[in-house]
């Protein structure tokens, strides 16, 4: 029976803590910008672009966004095969998400006590397989395609020729994957951080090498389950891959430096991967808290507004940042502030805050005083 070695150090509950405190901004702002959709669509680019730069592919971040927005581009054929793949790839993570979070209990049904009604999510070798076809379609000989190697590999350092990793034979690979899996449908595994489960994950998967080809893609895409279906999607907003190509060097490293640990894959001792695999995940959660921080200073707005979370537009965005650094604002104020809009517009973006109960409307039509309510 697998289980992974690890020793929860301090810059490991550093860096969990630095995830929690982001989680916490993210999932209690009460104001959202309306346009979480395009952060979503932005994070989506960025995981197939530097998800696929660092295994090699030579598109421009520009040229994936065409591709991932659906248009044409001109470049080698399997470098677009392998964008249009990855996207794919996060497509069937969102499905999987949302079939899983549609069937969650309501708000409400939580107040059960525990039992059938919080049904956690099933890992399966299927997923891992799916994950593997949606990379390598088109790729690789249709006949290897969602399957298990059935030859030993060997993974070479490309500048000195050296043997740099030398997976276990494709005869153990079947029962490897079966033995991680079970762990990682143990209940008692359940209780590890999903961050710390996320980061195993990836590294289980690369270590096995259970493809002639993608593990790479296979793994860093997988390990994004724990996460999502575990309370930490975080909105999807965020991206690792970005962090992984822009880092290579030590990403290869600290995975080289893991392999060499141990000749069994299960005796390894993972702290240095979670390590760095923690810290990628902080500073991208770090990096979206910011973009939300600004705009929902205390979470007693939230209870304020009954709980629910507000989705702003740019224009709205700025009237109640300048409300929160003068203290309110008048018609005056809103008109200097956004000059290219007309009164009408402003006045309907105000009326909307204060129908939402974000702000309140103090005094005469012409001079009123709108501020944040007062929480």
């Amino acid at each position: 029976m697998f289980y992974p070695i690890f020793t929860i150090n301090n810059k490991i509950l550093k860096n969990i803590s630095a995830i929690e405190a982001a989680k916490a901004v993210i999932d209690e702002a009460p104001l959202i910008p309306a346009y979480e959709k395009q952060f979503q669509q932005e994070a989506i680019v960025r995981t197939v672009h530097y998800g696929t730069r660092i295994e090699g592919n030579d598109l421009t971040f520009q040229e994936v966004a065409k591709l991932v927005e659906g248009h044409q581009i001109t470049a080698t054929e399997r470098d677009i095969q392998e964008v249009i793949n990855y996207r794919n790839v996060v497509s069937y993570l969102e499905e999987l998400w949302s079939l899983y979070d549609a069937n969650m209990p309501l708000p409400e049904e939580k107040l059960i006590p525990a039992g059938d009604s919080q049904r956690p999510f099933f890992y399966s070798e299927t997923i891992i397989k799916r994950i593997h076809e949606l990379t390598t379609t088109k790729i690789i000989a249709e006949s290897e395609i969602g399957k298990y190697r059935h030859q030993q590999v060997v993974l070479k350092n490309t500048r000195t020729g050296e043997i740099a990793h030398r997976p276990p034979p494709a005869i153990e690979v079947p029962y490897l994957v079966a033995d991680f899996i079970d762990w990682l449908n143990n209940p008692e595994s359940r209780e590890i951080h999903p961050a710390i489960r996320s980061a195993i994950a990836q590294y289980v998967l690369v270590a096995i090498h259970p493809f002639i080809e993608g593990n790479g893609r296979v793994s860093r895409a997988f390990a994004m389950l724990p996460l999502y279906v575990e309370g930490y999607d975080i909105r999807r907003l965020f991206s690792l891959e970005e962090y992984f190509d822009r880092n290579a060097e030590t990403y290869y490293n600290t995975l080289q430096s893991t392999h060499q640990l141990s000749s069994n894959i299960f005796k390894r001792d993972m702290t240095l991967w979670i390590e760095y695999f923690t810290e990628a995940l902080t500073i991208e959660l770090t990096r979206i808290k910011e973009k939300v921080r600004s705009l929902s200073r205390d979470i007693k707005l939230k209870q304020k507004l009954g709980g629910k979370q507000i989705h702003l537009t740019e224009r709205q965005i700025k009237l109640v940042e300048y409300m929160q650094q003068f203290g309110g604002l008048r018609m005056p104020d809103a008109q200097q502030l956004l000059p290219m809009v007309s009164d009408d517009t402003i006045w309907r973006d105000l009326k909307k805050l204060v129908d939402t109960g974000a702000i309140e409307k103090r005094g005469s039509t012409k001079g009123a005083y709108y501020c944040l309510v007062n929480v």
